[in-house]
């Protein structure tokens, strides 16, 4: 029988029986085992993959993304999100042609570039189907009452619609549990950016006290170490994960997985999406060059939404047919009011609609202090490497699906969207460190040339220095502010795809 040799430094008291190596104290293991032998005990962590078990290339279904920015005639072409086809590929050693199945994702209009997706977790169809059934598994939690799903609930756009979430044991967390619906172009995770991927982002509940780990009284236990090994009971787990990464259940392994799947959480095809195009396609016929959005192209958006019955956006927007002129003429006031006088567009920009940056809006601020546990994206910054203002900055939540997403802010404080309208429109809490796209720095100079004959908006002064903060308000009209709020509606489309939100749905194959 055929042997390999493997040679690998690693440390003391870890064995991998099955994949040719064993430990020597602190030494490089020359170790010959026969090609076929099984894995039977293997570090939790990650583990090296052993092809021999792996799925065969020519059997495992690739995941591609199609978005109609980058590839038009294709996109065109595909009828659905997920659309089964049939590829022609050549094995780099060989040279062998042979034929496999894939799925091409059709990426919603209005997102403008595919999820990106890391070299060292490409996505396939077994490995995507791993990640769902992990998404909503409670085994993940230390006494299997909580799963992914518990706080990002599919049903409601991927949240819980708590202000802040109920974890493991009825403990309930502080902050708002934020959508996993396009989290895929997010740079950073978490409210306080502190996870650089979707990998890493998977990671965190599971060694939260407060979410899905009970120590139960051993404070040394390792939360991950305990997961995998109740994954690794679960005998389908274990083929599967065999079969897709050619080892047992591990950490990596665990998140990777989880990750694929939520890269498919995506969701766009708004009213606003549908109107940006008809605004490009009637000014392309009228060769105008204006490129504008009007009540004429939200018009258009509307009759064509009522003719297919597209109840999710028309229900989004509380849609009365009797009032669809009127109803396209404030849509487009509040597409106007929204990158114009409302200013929403200073931060809620691009396909997601968020700079992906971290801003302090004074949310968690009591008379001008902020409370502990607020503190937001400074305390994630690395010694060395602190900025003052990002004390009590908390990331730009993207605008896609708000109507099912409330309540609002990192806290839940906020719980309709005319609530936060409001709050913006005061221009935020007042505080030491409020972000400089919320203050009203000319009032602040006025303020500062002659302190005493100064008599605009309320002056707060913080710190030592008595530094003044004047917050900016917007002063919008009651109608102002009504339109923006429908506007923001508009931001809903149609909800994610059923092949992803609904975990027993069978996948195409």
């Amino acid at each position: 029988m055929q042997s390999r040799w493997i040679y690998l430094t690693i440390a003391a008291g870890v064995s991998l029986i099955g994949v040719g190596l064993t430990t020597v104290s602190g030494q490089t293991s020359k170790v010959n085992l026969p090609a076929k032998t099984q894995p039977i005990i293997s570090p939790l962590e990650w583990l090296p993959p052993n092809p021999a078990v792996m799925m065969p290339a020519h059997e495992q279904m690739p995941i591609y993304f199609v978005n109609r920015s980058q590839s038009l005639a294709e996109w065109q072409k595909l009828p659905s999100f997920w659309n089964v086809v049939s590829e022609k590929v050549t094995d780099p050693l060989t040279g062998k042609q042979y034929e496999r199945k894939a799925v091409k994702i059709k990426v919603p209009l209005g997102l403008t570039r595919n999820p990106p997706v890391p070299a060292e977790n490409p996505m396939t169809v077994q490995k995507w189907e791993l990640g769902r059934e992990l998404f909503f598994d409670v085994a993940l939690s230390t006494d299997s009452t909580v799963s992914c799903a518990s706080c990002h609930n599919a049903k409601t756009a991927y949240v819980d619609n708590l202000p802040t979430s109920v974890g493991i044991g009825g403990k309930v967390g502080g902050m708002n549990a934020p959508t996993v619906i396009n989290s895929a172009y997010n740079p950073l995770q978490f409210w306080d950016g502190r996870a650089a991927s979707l990998e890493e982002q998977a990671q965190g509940p599971v060694t939260n006290p407060v979410e899905m780990f009970d120590p139960r009284g051993d404070k040394n236990a390792d939360a991950w170490h305990q997961a995998v090994l109740r994954i690794r009971q679960n005998p389908s787990y274990t083929k599967r994960f065999l079969s897709v990464f050619g080892t047992l259940p591990t950490r990596d392994a665990i998140a990777k997985a989880i990750a694929t799947y939520e890269r498919t959480v995506l969701a766009a095809d708004s009213l606003y999406d549908r109107a940006e195009l008809a605004m490009r396609e009637r000014v392309a016929e009228e060769e105008s060059n204006k490129f504008v959005v009007t009540a004429q192209d939200y018009e258009t958006v509307l009759k064509a939404a009522l003719a297919e019955k597209d109840t999710a956006s028309l229900e989004a927007i509380q849609f009365v047919p009797a009032k669809l002129s009127e109803t396209a003429k404030r849509l487009a006031n509040g597409h106007a009011l929204f990158f114009g006088k409302a200013r929403c567009n200073s931060c809620h920009v691009g396909d997601n609609f968020t700079d992906n940056e971290f801003h302090n809006l004074g949310v968690g601020v009591v008379d001008g202090q902020l409370q502990p546990n607020h503190y937001g994206r400074f305390v994630r910054l690395p010694t060395g490497h602190k900025r003052p203002d990002t004390i009590g900055a908390f990331k730009t939540p993207t605008l896609r699906s708000l109507v099912t997403t409330a309540p609002y802010m990192h806290d839940g404080s906020e719980k309709t969207l005319e609530d936060v309208v409001e709050f913006y429109d005061r221009g935020g809490n007042p505080n030491e460190f409020l972000d400089v796209k919320m203050r009203d720095f000319e009032a602040e100079r006025a303020y500062l040339r002659d302190p005493k004959g100064y008599n605009g908006p309320k002056v707060y002064l913080f710190g030592e220095a008595q530094t003044p903060i004047v917050p900016l308000r917007l002063n919008l009209t009651p109608q102002e502010k009504a339109d923006l709020v429908l506007f923001l509606r508009a931001l809903q489309g149609r909800p994610v795809d059923p092949i992803v939100a609904n975990p027993t749905m069978p996948i195409p194959r």
